[in-house]
Formats: structure tokens, sequence, C-alpha cells
């Protein structure tokens, strides 16, 4: 379901879900009274909600959307604003599975593709993970859209596929002596609940963040983790020195990196092309780490779609550091924690809840 006031932005999307295999748009709406109102008809398992609209706006609808449907994933999209960016964190702790940015002018084919790719990729990926689970209620049948013949065939059943067991290394035996962190889809909510509780490993060593997101959103995220952790944390600066007491978060549009100049250690920023279709992404970072640290390197892959973190993982298990993994069922969508524990890298695969408590055991010392 498409929801918003713009009839171009409305019919890009449409067309662009249309021609996917596995998708179909069920409607296309104006406002969010229309969608509210029509939800039970039209039962989706997806909406794309646009923030800014007339007689409903997307952060108002979004309550009464998941009133109606529980289980219906939400993805919120907006221009890329200060005020939006603030708006859509408040739809995640409301209950939005994730957000998307809209680029300021569709007529710039780079940014129109870039648009298109994250949003087909977010409603394939979202939209799976909710078509596996079981309904949390049987809704009506979806009404024919007018124009458009009914298909009467049924949705495919989903046949379970047998994973071969995930393999855990025993932890290296070097002390850890930075936490980096990799996320993307669902990070924002899991990096909020995470520092939390790790005030012990962030007093005493640095810790460095990339989370998949554009810029002004990071800046908002950063405040976020600031409040959370009741520590320091902003975006990290080209050429400042890495200390312990601070979280330091990979700026929008720019990979992060760590870099020895002289007895220190400071953030390396570069403009260069997306890694793994991301920018910001998490392999540049954990590879650099390895220069830095060797194997006193200690790595954690949370919710997120793709690969991104697996090759870097794995390079950091090679120099004689550790990564811990996100498990599926806490996972937003399990595609990064996933890749990487089919790879045999992890030495923990844990429900969020669990992942701190681990951090700071074996920042301790406990690494068994």
């Amino acid at each position: 379901m498409v929801v918003d006031d713009s009839a171009v932005i409305r019919g890009l999307i449409s067309r662009w879900v249309s021609t996917e295999p596995d998708m179909v748009v069920a409607a296309s709406l104006r406002t969010g009274l229309d969608a509210v109102n029509q939800i039970e008809r039209v039962n989706p398992d997806v909406a794309v909600l646009d923030i800014e609209m007339p007689e409903l706006d997307g952060i108002s609808a979004l309550p009464l959307l998941l009133a109606k449907k529980r289980n219906l994933i939400i993805i919120m999209a907006s221009t890329l604003t200060r005020r939006n960016a603030e708006i859509s964190f408040k739809a995640l702790s409301l209950g939005a599975s994730d957000y998307i940015p809209k680029p300021e002018s569709t007529r710039e084919p780079a940014a129109a593709e870039t648009f298109r790719h994250d949003l087909i990729q977010k409603i394939r990926h979202l939209g799976a993970k909710v078509r596996r689970a079981a309904p949390a209620s049987p809704c009506p049948p979806l009404a024919p859209v007018p124009g458009r013949p009914r298909d009467p065939s049924p949705r495919p059943a989903l046949v379970p596929v047998a994973q071969p067991p995930l393999v855990r290394r025993a932890f290296g035996t070097q002390a850890p002596r930075v936490l980096l962190i990799g996320s993307s889809t669902g990070g924002p909510q899991a990096l909020m609940a995470l520092v939390t509780e790790l005030g012990a490993v962030i007093d005493r060593f640095p810790v460095l963040i990339t989370q998949h997101m554009p810029p002004t959103f990071t800046t908002i995220l950063a405040e976020h983790l600031a409040r959370s952790s009741h520590r320091p944390a902003r975006e990290a600066i080209d050429g400042e020195i890495v200390k312990a007491g601070q979280i330091y978060l990979a700026p929008g549009g720019r990979h992060m990196r760590v870099a020895r100049h002289g007895a220190d250690v400071v953030i390396a920023l570069d403009d260069g092309p997306p890694i793994n279709f991301c920018k910001p992404a998490v392999d540049p970072l954990f590879t650099s780490a390895i220069d830095v640290w060797q194997g006193g390197v200690l790595a954690v892959v949370l919710t997120g779609m793709g690969s991104d973190g697996m090759r870097g993982g794995k390079e950091i298990v090679a120099a004689g550091g550790n990564v811990i993994a996100q498990d599926e069922a806490s996972s937003v969508v399990w595609g990064m924690p996933g890749a990487a524990a089919h790879a045999g890298i992890c030495a923990a695969i844990l429900p969020l809840n669990q992942i701190a408590s681990k951090l700071v055991r074996v920042f301790s010392g406990d690494r068994s």
C-alpha cells in the first residue's frame, strides 16, 4: 500500500513495485486518512507511508494503522530534513519497521535509482518476514482494484528449507581493545537498547559504530545514542583522535575507517563509492581496525539487510579478533548477522537483550 500525497511519488513507487515478480500494489492512496479507512479492505503486508500529508499525516496515521493490523510492516518515507529525521525516529519508537529518505528530485537518475533499489529491498525483506510469520488475526480478502482483473490464485505457501547448523568459534585469547558495531535495518532501535547497558565498556574502551543511514539522520541518531548511554556520542570527525569514553558514529554519506597517526589512533573519513550498496558501509571500519588493533578487535553485527560486515568480520577473526552476531528471532532482518553466522566466524550468536551483558563480561576478561 503506497500512501503519499504526491501523485508523482505514488506513481513512481507503484510502477517500481509492479515490475517486481514477487510484489503487487494493493492500493495507491493520497492521505493517511484514506489509508486508515481502507486498511482492512486492502489488507497489505507492507505500507510505504509519507510523513507530510493533508487530512491525516503519517505520524498520526501510524498508530491507527497498527491498531487495525498489528503485524503491518510500515516504512516511513520522508525528505532529508532534520524535522523529518526526528519524526522518523519517533515513528520507529511507535512501531514503524523502517524509514527511507526520498530524494529531493526524482529527475536525477542516480538519486532515483538509489531510492528505487533501497525501497524495493526494504519491501522485499521486511515483507518476507511478515509473510513467514503466522497472521496475527484473519483479515478479510483483498477487494479487487477498479480497472484491474483480480488474480484468483492464492498466495503460495512458503515451504521451510532446512538450514545447516550454525558453527560457533571459541573466543580468541587476545584481550579486546575496541568495540566495533555494524547495523542497518532495525539498527537504530537495537543500538539504543544496546548502549543503554554498555556504560562499563564505553568508559574503558572506544566504541565505533557504522549504521546504514543518510546524512541528517546520523546526526539525530548520535544525539539519541548520547541520551540512551549517558556518554558522549556524535558523528565522527575526520582526523580526530579515538579515545575511550566516546561513541563515534559514521556520518551519513561517508565511510569511516581508523588509522595510526604516530602514537594515536585517528578517524579517517572518505567519500568513496558505496560498498555493498551502502555508504557508510561496515566492512571498511572492520578491516581498517585490524591494522590498528590487530587481534584486539571485538565486532558486533546487528540486525540489517544484506551481508555488509561479513567480509570484514572474516578478516577480524583471521587476525585473532572476535565477532558476535544478533540472533534471528530478535533481528528485524537477519541479513547481516545471518551472513556472519552462516560464515562460521561468530564466537556467539545472541538475542539483542543478551549482547550487552556478554560484551561486559568479555571486556572484563571472561572469554568463555
